[in-house]
């Protein structure tokens, strides 16, 4: 059964009426649309009079939303996004086969990137488009098809398989490593010690595995690895960090070792993604990808 035309205001009238909602302002909404004042002022009347419903309340020349009216932004605002996507997902690959793809940043660019031409090359009809996620989200809200996430395996509503674990180790410049001559896990707590916010008890659960418990030293948070990475290697102190990540720092001598001493980290990688997405087909392909490429690791 198809639904009233009364129900279906065309994309026109509602880009009008979000943008009018979103900035509080005609003016606004008209310049971002290109469009004269009293073109959208005309839109968001001809709405209203579409749904019979108040959106504005007009006090001398300026709007703001009724209850009525907020509600409906809303709905419209997510409505008009997934629109977007869809649009612009069709243009970047008119044979259709999208991938959003929400990434962690470096484990994008140093691991994932470098093997994604491969896949490309293997799946023609594949576009993947990336998006940088620090953590979790909820995939209603967001345009995204999957995640790689970190972590332990409890994504609320959503599916996962495991892609690989890490190797972490104590990694300084070389000429820290020389200036504080560390010779055991509790020497590190003589250098400022630097961690990653989103995994904050890495260095007590290292401390923890090599013996030294209810270690404490002076610690710089960073929000992702390429800032705690260069800070490192620059001699700010040192830094826990995946070996897997930082191959090229090591192999140059731009990154040492602190102390040969490894821990393996309990989280792991994961590739996850809502229920309802499973059967999309480059999701399947990609997945299917992934796992072979991280096979290995596992």
């Amino acid at each position: 059964m198809q639904p009233s035309r009364r129900f279906l205001p065309s994309t026109a009238l509602l880009a009008a009426f979000e943008a009018a909602a979103r900035t509080g302002s005609v003016t606004l909404a008209a310049k971002e649309l290109s469009l004269t004042q009293g073109a959208v002022s005309r839109q968001i009347k001809s709405l209203e009079e579409q749904l019979g419903v108040e959106l504005f309340v007009r006090e001398r020349q300026t709007i703001r939303l009724t209850p009525a009216g907020e509600a409906y932004a809303r709905e419209i605002r997510d409505a008009l996004r997934k629109i977007s996507t869809a649009s612009f997902n069709l243009r970047a690959n008119p044979r259709g086969g999208t991938l959003n793809l929400a990434i962690l940043p470096t484990f994008g660019t140093r691991w994932l990137a470098p093997r994604l031409p491969r896949f490309l090359a293997q799946n023609p009809g594949v576009t993947v488009n990336l998006a940088t996620r620090l953590s979790y989200f909820d995939f209603r809200s967001e345009p995204l098809d999957a995640a790689i996430h970190f972590g332990s395996p409890d994504w609320p509503g959503a599916e996962m398989v495991l892609l690989r674990s890490e190797e972490v180790v104590p990694a300084c410049s070389p000429e820290l490593r020389k200036q504080f001559h560390f010779r055991s896990a509790g020497d590190i707590r003589k250098a400022l010690l630097l961690s990653i916010s989103t995994r904050p008890n890495a260095w007590d659960q290292w401390f923890l595995a090599q013996g030294v418990p209810g270690a404490s030293a002076q610690t710089m948070y960073f929000d992702q690895f390429a800032t705690v990475a260069q800070a490192a290697m620059v001699g700010v102190g040192v830094a826990l960090l995946p070996t897997f990540l930082i191959q090229d720092e090591l192999a140059s001598g731009r990154l040492v070792r602190a102390l040969n001493l490894p821990m393996e980290s309990p989280e792991r990688y994961y590739l996850v993604w809502p229920s309802e997405r499973a059967p999309h087909p480059p999701l399947v392909v990609f997945r299917d990808w992934l796992l072979a490429e991280t096979v290995a690791d596992r």
